[in-house]
C-alpha cells in the first residue's frame, strides 16, 4: 500500500505533472505566474479545489450516478461540484484573505473552468472506479491532492524563473509573453526527463 502510494505520489508530481506532461491548466500557470506569491496562493487554491474534488466527485459517481446508470452524465454532474466548490473558496478568500483574491482576479473563478481540476476527476474515474470502493476514494483523493501538488510546483518554480527574467534584457522579440513561454518550454524540457524513469 506504502509503495503505491509513493509510486502515485512520484508519478502525479513529477513524471505525468499536470502543466508540464498532460498540458492541463496552462491558462492560470500562465496567468497568474508573474509572482511567486500569487503563483502559491493560486497553486494552494487549486490544492484545496483539486482534492476535494476528488473526494466529492468519486462519491457522486459511485454512490449516485452508477446506481442509477447515469454514468453518461459524469462530466456535468463533475463541472457541477467544481463550480460549487470553487463559490465556497472564492467566498471564503473575499473575507478571508482580500489581498489574495484581489491578486488572483479573474483567474480565481477561472478555477471552475480548470481542465486541470476536471481533468483530475476524470482520470480518477478512469483509474480507479473498478477497484473497492473504499481503496477508489482513497487512491482518487490522494491522486487529486498529488496532482495538485504537482500543478503547484509547476507553477511556483515558473514564477520565480519569471522574476528573475524580468532583470534579463532579452530583444524586443522575445520581451513579455515570448520569454514567458520559452521560459516553460525549457522548464517543461527539464521535466520530461523524469519520463524516463516511469514507474507506473
Amino acid at each position: 500500500m506504502f509503495v503505491d502510494i509513493l509510486v502515485l505520489m512520484l508519478s502525479a508530481v513529477l513524471i505525468e505533472n499536470f502543466i508540464f506532461s498532460r498540458f492541463l491548466g496552462c491558462c492560470p500557470f500562465l496567468g497568474v505566474s508573474e509572482k511567486p506569491d500569487t503563483a502559491l496562493g493560486m497553486g494552494c487554491a487549486v490544492i484545496f479545489v483539486m482534492t476535494l474534488a476528488s473526494a466529492a466527485c468519486n462519491l457522486v459517481y459511485n454512490f449516485i450516478l452508477v446506481p442509477f446508470n447515469l454514468e453518461y452524465l459524469y462530466t456535468i454532474a463533475f463541472i457541477l461540484v467544481i463550480a460549487a466548490l470553487v463559490q465556497f473558496i472564492e467566498m471564503f478568500l473575499r473575507k478571508a484573505v482580500p489581498s489574495l483574491y484581489n491578486a488572483l482576479g479573474i483567474y480565481l473563478p477561472l478555477i471552475t473552468t480548470n481542465c486541470a481540476v476536471l481533468g483530475a476527476v476524470i482520470i480518477n474515474m478512469q483509474k480507479y472506479s473498478d477497484m473497492a470502493k473504499g481503496q477508489s476514494f482513497v487512491f482518487s483523493v490522494l491522486f487529486g491532492f498529488f496532482a495538485a501538488v504537482g500543478f503547484t510546483l509547476a507553477i511556483v518554480i515558473f514564477a520565480g524563473v519569471r522574476a528573475r527574467v524580468e532583470y534579463a534584457d532579452p530583444p524586443k522579440v522575445f520581451k513579455g509573453m515570448p520569454i514567458a513561454l520559452v521560459t516553460a518550454g525549457l522548464i517543461a524540457m527539464a521535466f520530461s526527463g523524469f519520463s524516463g524513469a516511469s514507474i507506473g
